[in-house]
C-alpha cells in the first residue's frame, strides 16, 4: 500500500527533539520544512551541526526564522502551505527561566500566538505542539494523569507551557483548529542538549571534574528516550482529536465539549532516582563520578511519573526504551562526536 506523503512545518527544526523529528519524517520521504532561530541559549554548532544532516535530504527546506516574528512566521506559511505543523521551538530550561524571563514570554507566548494565527490564516489539517511535564508542578498524585489539576505551576517555564495549552484550546474552541499538545517527560538521547544534566553528567566524568547533584539525588525522573518521543509524535500527525459525538441533554457539558483538542503524556512510565541514573551513566563510561551533593533548586519538583494510558488507547503506542539502552546510545554518540 502506498503511504500518502505530506508537507509538514517543523518549528525548532535545529534544535534536539525537532532534529530528530525532522529527519524521522525525512525518512518516511515526508517533505518537511524547517525552521529555527539558531540562537546561542547553547552551543550554536551543534545546530549546524544537525542541519547538515538534515539538509542531506533532497526533501528538506530549511528557513532561518524566529517565531516570535509574525510577518516572517506567515511568509513561510504563505509559500510553503503545509499540512501539518509540529511547533517544537520553544525557550527550554527550568532554571534559565528564573534568569531570563522575557525570553520565554517571546519565544514561548508571542511565539506560540504567532504559530496559532498563522494556523487560523493559513489552515491547516493538525497543529501539534510542545508542552511539558513541568505543567504537573509539584502535584504528589502518582502517576500524573492529562486529567489532573494543573494551575500551580513552580517555574515560568512551567507557565508558559500551560498558557500554549489554554492558549491551544482557545484557538481550538473558536476557529476548529485541531490541536495537539504534548506533555513530554524528561526527553534524552543522541544530538542532545548540553544543558540537560545526563549531557553535562558524562561531559564533567569524562573530564574528570565534580557534578552537582541537587537534592542529594532524592529526586526521581520519567527519562523517556528521543527515538519514543518521535514515533509518538508521528503515530499523532493524521490522529487529530475528533470529538462530534451526539451529546446527552441529560449532562452539563462545557460550551468547548467539541473543540478538536487534545492532550497527551509522552512519557517512559517509569520514574528512576537520579542516583540510580548517573550510576548508569558510570557504568557506561567505567568511571566514577565526582559527586557535589546540593540543596533542591528553585522551580525543580521532586519526581515526574507520566501516566501514557489515552496514548496507548488512541495510537497503541507507549515509550518502551529502557534506561541502560538509551544512555548507551547517548555516551556512543557523545564519544565519537566530541572525540572523546
Amino acid at each position: 500500500m502506498k503511504i500518502q506523503k505530506d508537507k509538514i512545518l517543523v518549528t525548532g527544526s535545529a534544535g534536539f527533539i525537532g532534529f530528530h523529528m525532522s529527519k524521522l519524517l525525512l525518512e518516511e520521504n515526508h517533505e518537511v520544512v524547517g525552521i529555527d532561530n539558531l540562537n546561542d541559549y547553547y552551543d550554536v554548532n551543534l545546530k549546524t551541526d544537525r542541519l547538515k544532516i538534515l539538509k542531506k535530504f533532497k526533501n528538506y527546506t530549511f528557513q532561518k526564522v524566529d517565531i516570535k516574528d509574525k510577518k516572517e512566521l506567515d511568509s513561510v506559511f504563505e509559500e510553503f502551505e503545509p499540512d501539518y505543523v509540529i511547533n517544537l521551538a520553544a525557550q527550554a530550561g527550568v532554571r534559565y527561566s528564573i534568569e531570563n524571563p522575557y525570553a520565554y514570554i517571546d519565544s514561548n507566548i508571542i511565539g506560540f500566538i504567532n504559530i496559532l494565527e498563522a494556523c487560523r490564516n493559513f489552515p491547516v489539517k493538525h497543529l501539534l505542539y510542545a508542552s511539558s511535564s513541568s505543567v504537573y508542578g509539584g502535584n504528589s498524585k502518582v502517576p500524573f494523569s492529562t486529567s489532573d489539576q494543573v494551575d500551580n505551576p513552580v517555574s515560568l517555564y512551567a507557565a508558559t507551557k500551560k498558557s500554549n495549552e489554554l492558549m491551544a484550546h482557545t484557538y481550538s474552541h473558536l476557529y476548529d483548529i485541531p490541536t495537539t499538545g504534548l506533555r513530554f517527560f524528561t526527553v534524552y538521547g543522541p544530538w542532545g542538549r548540553p544543558d540537560m544534566a545526563y549531557f553535562s553528567f558524562t561531559k564533567s566524568i569524562i573530564d574528570g571534574k565534580p557534578i552537582k547533584v541537587f537534592n542529594h539525588g532524592k529526586m526521581e525522573r520519567d527519562f523517556t528516550y528521543i527515538d519514543d518521543i518521535v514515533e509518538g509524535i508521528s503515530k499523532l500527525i493524521r490522529k487529530p482529536h475528533n470529538p462530534k459525538v451526539e451529546l446527552d441533554d441529560s449532562i452539563n457539558y462545557s460550551i468547548s465539549f467539541n473543540a478538536p483538542y487534545k492532550i497527551y503524556n509522552i512519557g517512559n512510565n517509569h520514574p528512576i532516582k537520579l542516583e540510580k541514573f548517573i550510576k548508569v551513566i558510570e557504568n557506561k563510561l567505567e568511571k566514577e563520578a565526582q559527586k557535589n551533593y546540593l540543596e533542591m533548586q528553585p522551580g525543580d519538583v521532586l519526581k515526574t511519573y507520566a501516566d501514557v494510558t489515552d496514548l496507548q488507547i488512541d495510537i497503541g503506542f507507549k515509550p518502551k526504551t529502557l534506561i541502560e539502552e538509551g544512555i548507551g546510545k547517548f555516551v556512543d554518540w557523545y564519544k565519537e562526536y566530541y572525540k572523546q
